[in-house]
């Protein structure tokens, strides 16, 4: 029963979900709904003991002096001091003028964009090995990644318009405004770029449905203590 009894469960909500998007009576709908509560209630359980095991793990860190325990010292401090203003200040923690909202603009908005700072220049160096031109495959992606990064920044439509200077007057006003870097970059990005995009997410979708029907007939039990 140890093994069966997970699966039957399982499988019975598993199957009872999807009826709930086909049968709109309340005798389905009404415990449907309940299910979904109660997977947000397991979800929130889910972040405190996950913030139990973050103050487990450095503070057992910061006891053995490990190299680096300062910052982790540091991010148990904030962690706490952040977790008890929060609980404080209560459910309106976030309006303007709490305590909870000038850690979020002046401490964690300001680290998150020097994080975001420092990535670009990871993501710059990894797109330089990624766009090594040896097919043609390769030199279609790094021309249509250039023309995205220009188009994203004024200076692209600057030195679009200073080099198609000349011909502004001389072609018809529409294909001027097609020839702009910003409009070529709108371009990739609503066209090749949505096509491929919709199709990756098509695929996830059915390895998803796929997953989930493994997991509901009982072929995927990963999830029993690593049980294959």
């Amino acid at each position: 029963m140890k093994r069966e009894l997970p699966l039957f469960l399982t499988a019975v909500i598993g199957l009872f979900m999807i009826l709930s998007f086909f049968v709109p009576h309340q005798w389905v709908s009404v415990p449907a709904d309940f299910l979904q509560v109660s997977a947000i209630i397991v979800v929130a359980f889910g972040y405190v003991l996950g913030g139990a095991n973050v103050l487990r793990v450095n503070i057992d860190a910061i006891y053995k002096r490990i190299p680096g325990w300062p910052f982790k010292l540091v991010l148990i401090v904030g962690l706490v001091a952040t977790l008890t203003i929060g609980a404080i200040e209560g459910p309106g923690f976030l309006n303007p003028g709490t305590r909870s909202k000038w850690i979020y603009n002046q401490l964690y908005s300001p680290m998150q964009a020097t994080m975001f700072a420092l990535l670009a220049f990871f993501i710059a160096s990894a797109a330089f090995r990624a766009f090594r031109i040896r097919t043609v495959e390769a030199g279609l992606l790094a021309v249509a990644a250039l023309l995205v990064m220009l188009g994203r920044v004024p200076v692209g439509n600057v030195v679009t318009q200073w080099l198609t200077g000349s011909l502004h007057g001389v072609i018809p006003e529409g294909l001027w405004n097609a020839i702009q870097i910003g409009s070529i970059q709108d371009w990739i990005m609503n066209v090749p770029q949505n096509a491929a995009k919709r199709a990756i997410l098509i695929g996830a979708a059915f390895g998803v449905m796929a997953t989930g029907l493994r997991v509901i007939l009982g072929i995927e039990r990963s999830y029993l203590s690593g049980e294959d």
